[in-house]
């Protein structure tokens, strides 16, 4: 793979669960791999929430990510044409540009779930976005 810059969008219709959470361990792998100049992270909702969901909080905390003070966000459609790949949770239906290539992760919402769940989601994510940078920076 080349030096270049890779843009990978998380967006859910709310961006107070799961696409945050995607955006949190991708911030990580970007951290953990040495590659904060080679990755951009783009998160948002079509219909943002007032704040991320507190049992999704709840769940990162335990695998020291913090989310207290994130802010679900309205994500643009420039945002996501710039993208490489976008993720969307399994609730959303965008029109992506020609060149990005999308991607439905088929999750379940963990609204109103009970903590158990909402571990099982995260740690489903966080595998997924594990694969994701693998597939990206095999080796890096």
């Amino acid at each position: 793979m080349s030096d270049d810059v890779v843009t990978f969008g998380f967006v859910c219709v709310q961006n107070a669960g799961r696409s945050q959470m995607s955006a949190a361990f991708a911030e990580r792998e970007r951290r953990e791999r040495g590659l904060d100049d080679r990755v951009e992270i783009v998160t948002g909702g079509t219909r943002p929430a007032d704040e991320v969901h507190p049992e999704v909080v709840e769940a990162m905390e335990e695998v020291d990510v913090d989310l207290s003070d994130r802010v679900p966000r309205e994500v643009s459609t420039a945002e996501l044409d710039a993208c490489d790949v976008v993720a969307t949770m399994g609730c959303s239906t965008l029109t992506l540009a020609d060149g990005v290539e999308g991607r439905d992760w088929a999750l379940d919402d963990p609204h109103g779930q009970d903590i158990e769940r909402v571990r099982e989601i995260r740690d489903e994510i966080e595998g997924r976005v594990r694969d994701l940078f693998d597939e990206f920076f095999d080796g890096a």
